[in-house]
């Protein structure tokens, strides 16, 4: 890959089973902004929590922990990972 094509990379979602559980865990990579703090792609963990609301799920926990960077330019990465509640 690239230099290019590693910065547009976008983060990534780990999705669970399709079945609908009385708890989900899923994974969501964050990407750092190359310039500046926080992160470059809020809206996507946004998008994920929103999609399981709409399935009939809340938000039970959330935990982050540092995923790593990937030198000059590439942005260091936050992973988080996301327990819902079906109600």
């Amino acid at each position: 890959m690239t230099f290019f094509e590693e910065l547009a990379k976008e983060s990534s979602v780990s999705h669970g089973s399709n079945n609908l559980l009385p708890y989900v865990v899923m994974q969501v990579t964050l990407k750092e902004k190359l310039f500046g703090t926080g992160s470059g792609n809020l809206v996507e963990l946004e998008d994920v929590i929103n999609d399981q609301v709409k399935k009939g799920y809340r938000l039970h926990t959330i935990t982050t922990s540092n995923g790593g960077s990937k030198g000059f330019g590439g942005g260091d990465r936050i992973q988080a990972t996301l327990v819902f509640e079906r109600y």
